[in-house]
């Protein structure tokens, strides 16, 4: 006989296989046991699609009523694109239900679970949820922060340069850790850059790996994170790549646009600060559009912007094995760092080699 442990590790297994679907709805798994035996399994496929509980449910079958449901997130008791999840497993005649965690949804927060309990289903919480945490931390830092979980991607040489001084930067990292920013990219709700990386490097900024390379069915398609451009004087070209590839191209800038003109993009004009995108304005415009996890591919100016106003939640570095030399540029622009009580610390969650790169995953905290 399993444990509740191995159950909700299950459950949380079940989860990530909607990792590149979901957005901008939490990934989310259920295992509905009955006398020691899983007679149901389900995860969240897709936003507007049913949610884990329902296909758990639909596979359980009768055998639901006097079942235990192990769910990686509180069921919902709200209304949205589905009915209550909660109501479903009270219909069913559930008779537990362990959530690893409380859904931070202000229109949740609680709720299902006291929906649960006011109908006689025992109810536990708590149960693995780091790790189920671990599953959505763009929806969690939306819902709990009011803004998108921002992670800069950076490649840089064994001395820690990003690109050579006349701005070549192509390639550093090798394919396998390319493909792994694929992944990365396929998992995140906006990819952000710069205009100076648009103009220098004219980049696509989509996911290129098929269905198949994801791991998806054959018959789901590959979503395509929005693409957001900074862009404070507007010198955005309509033919860049960028704005080509498949889905939404979000250009934001502070200059006044001329109405009535079309652009094969989205413009999002936007609060200025000190003649730049205030990143405060940015992140909560953001959260409005519903963007969960922001994946950022962009310059030393623009990270370093990013990292000096407390914005940046996780650094993820592929540190290749080469030398570019001092004139080659650096990974962040951050002046007024002139003593060490100024330097801006990292956490170092984890490291293993990609390929021949070694890559960095780094939590940023500040030193008083």
């Amino acid at each position: 006989m399993s444990s509740n442990v191995e159950y909700m590790q299950h459950a949380i297994r079940l989860a990530k296989k909607g990792l590149y679907t979901t957005d901008p709805n939490p990934s989310v798994g259920c295992v509905i046991v009955k006398h020691g035996n899983i007679i149901g399994e389900g995860w969240h496929q897709r936003a507007g699609e049913a949610h884990a509980e329902i296909n758990a449910l639909v596979q359980a079958g009768d055998g639901a009523k006097g079942a235990t449901a192990y769910i990686t997130l509180e069921p919902c008791s709200h209304t949205g694109k589905t009915p209550p999840c909660a109501d479903a497993l009270i219909n069913a005649g559930v008779k537990k239900v362990v959530a690893a965690m409380k859904d931070p949804n202000p229109l949740v927060a609680g709720d299902g679970l006291k929906k649960l309990q006011d109908a006689g289903v025992e109810v536990e919480s708590g149960l693995l949820e780091s790790q189920a945490r671990d599953l959505n931390p763009g929806f969690i830092m939306r819902m709990e922060a009011g803004r998108p979980f921002v992670r800069v991607k950076m490649a840089m040489s064994l001395d820690g340069r990003t690109a050579m001084a006349s701005g070549e930067s192509q390639w550093i990292s090798g394919v396998a850790s390319r493909n792994d920013v694929q992944r990365m990219r396929a998992k995140s709700s906006a990819i952000l850059t710069g205009i100076d990386t648009v103009l220098a490097d004219d980049p696509s900024m989509n996911v290129r790996l098929s269905a198949d390379e994801l791991g998806l069915k054959p018959d789901q398609a590959v979503r395509q994170p929005k693409r957001i451009v900074l862009d404070s004087r507007f010198r955005m070209p309509s033919n860049a790549k960028i704005v080509a590839v498949e889905g939404e191209c979000h250009v934001y800038t502070t200059v006044n646009m001329e109405a009535g003109r079309s652009y094969p993009f989205i413009i999002e004009n936007c609060d200025s600060q000190d003649g730049k995108i205030d990143l405060q304005y940015l992140m909560d415009d953001l959260a409005k559009k519903e963007i969960n996890l922001l994946h950022v591919e962009a310059g030393s100016v623009l990270c370093g912007a990013l990292l000096k106003n407390d914005l940046v939640d996780e650094i993820i570095i592929y540190m290749a094995p080469h030398i570019m030399g001092d004139d080659a540029k650096g990974l962040f622009h951050l002046p007024g760092l002139e003593k060490m009580k100024d330097r801006i610390s990292l956490s170092i969650k984890d490291v293993r080699f990609i390929g021949s790169d070694i890559r960095i995953t780094a939590l940023p905290q500040t030193v008083q």
